[in-house]
């Protein structure tokens, strides 16, 4: 059986894999372990836009509520609102339903910790090993059971934090475009960048509950490219459907991504001596060019596995103050814990008026190595054997002899879909292509 928590909490299609019996239980067990059987500990409790959300939020609540925890229910609100009012609101856990940049059928649950953290293996372990065993657990009754307390503030207060990271500086004369993804951001972005006296132009941020991520956001980058040139934006910014992460288009159209963000944030942050051992944490999926501009720029990488989860454990444990994904799961710890697309859209958007520069001009520091990325189909359980594949480890090595130094392999099981991830880095874009097209074949073949 493959394991019930992936890289971001637990995901799958909601009311078929992520039922509301699974809510509920995650609601119960998770809110009695985290608050390790807290006489009315108080759970924060948020969603996406998508349809789905409501379903299971009843039943989470439902799972709190029975073991005596209270609930404040925010609504609709950016994953990383969670993360930073569970600390602000002094709540002893926080849990987001939301599949991020998923298609709208999925749905996902993501539980923090007191402190704004995501919750450890361990603990997830915990949590699993509970619902598996179906662990009996005391029932209080009468004045003993849990409440709901909505809390209507949570957006201006997250607005209001994203703010304040900003020390004064604002955004007059900057025209700025953004796609929010039909997503959490829709109603909190573009009040923050009024606020700060920006230009705005917004698309995709009407949600229904059935057109989060499509077409639109971080994961469909097309719409924002066009938007961009017809409004003749000096920024496009692209959230996802919980608005962790973020994506930019320059001036010209062109993607600046997570990882071209965190090397242009990071000098930012080196030249004014607010960057710890001019060091930023990024994944093996960072592009060989992240780590010449870093070098070039007399700055280091300190490398992780793939998940912000990972990202933040070697901030933590190193006190750097930056790092992040090349997918645009941005962290500055000095302000959050968690990957926050407003937040980070706010410091490039800072460093874009502070400098005079345009985006484009602060995105050359950074050369792109060709990097190809592709899905091979794999069932969930069996998605993390294909390093056991002789056939599949063999390919593997072949491949990177070919590229003599000037290449690499990266294969991965995805978090939260039945996929392996391939990704090629080389000089060769059309060989890349070639190649990587052959693997996914190979592991499809293999693996199904």
């Amino acid at each position: 059986m493959s394991r019930l928590f992936g890289t971001d909490g637990v995901r799958g299609v909601a009311n078929e894999e992520l039922t509301i019996e699974l809510a509920m239980a995650l609601g119960k067990y998770g809110a009695h372990i985290i608050t390790k059987g807290k006489e009315k500990a108080k759970i924060l409790v948020g969603k996406d836009t998508r349809l789905s959300g409501d379903l299971l939020e009843y039943a989470l609540i439902s799972g709190i509520l029975s073991t005596g925890c209270d609930v404040i229910r925010v609504g609709v609100i950016p994953t990383p609102a969670i993360a930073k009012l569970v600390k602000t609101l002094g709540a002893d856990a926080g849990v987001m339903i939301s599949a991020s940049h998923n298609p709208v059928a999925f749905n996902g649950i993501k539980f923090f910790n007191e402190f704004g953290l995501k919750l450890s293996d361990t603990i997830e372990d915990e949590i699993e090993a509970c619902i598996a065993s179906k662990k009996p657990l005391h029932n209080p009754i009468g004045l003993y059971l849990g409440h709901v307390k909505e809390y209507e503030q949570a957006e201006s207060d997250y607005i209001k934090y994203v703010i304040d990271t900003l020390e004064g500086v604002t955004f007059e004369g900057l025209k700025i475009a953004m796609d929010c993804a039909n997503g959490a951001a829709s109603e909190v972005a573009p009040a923050a960048l009024n606020t700060l006296d920006a230009k705005i132009y917004t698309i995709h941020h009407e949600p229904d509950g059935t057109n989060i991520n499509e077409n639109c956001g971080s994961t469909h980058l097309g719409d924002l490219i066009k938007f961009v040139k017809v409004v003749c934006a000096d920024i496009g910014l692209a959230f996802d459907g919980d608005a962790d992460r973020l994506l930019a288009i320059d001036e010209l159209g062109n993607l600046v991504d997570g990882d071209k963000i965190m090397a242009i944030c990071g000098k930012f942050l080196a030249e004014k001596g607010h960057l710890k051992d001019n060091t930023i944490v990024s994944t093996v999926m960072s592009n060989l060019g992240f780590d010449i501009a870093l070098e070039d720029n007399h700055m280091k990488s300190v490398k992780t596995q793939v998940g912000d989860r990972y990202v933040l454990e070697a901030m933590l444990e190193g006190g750097f103050q930056l790092g992040g994904e090349q997918s645009g799961h941005i962290i500055f710890l000095e302000h959050n814990t968690t990957g926050d697309g407003l937040l980070t859209a706010v410091q490039i958007l800072r460093v874009m008026k502070e400098t005079g520069k345009k985006l484009s001009e602060l995105a050359a520091m950074m050369t792109v190595y060709p990097q190809v990325l592709k899905n091979a189909h794999v069932a969930n359980d069996k998605k993390y054997r294909f390093n056991e594949n002789k056939a599949v480890s063999e390919r593997i090595v072949e491949i990177e002899a070919m590229f003599h130094g000037k290449g690499r392999v990266l294969i991965r099981p995805s978090g939260t879909e039945p996929l392996v991830r391939v990704m090629i880095e080389g000089e060769n874009q059309a060989e890349l292509e070639t190649v990587a097209l052959e693997l996914v074949t190979l592991i499809e073949q293999e693996m199904n």
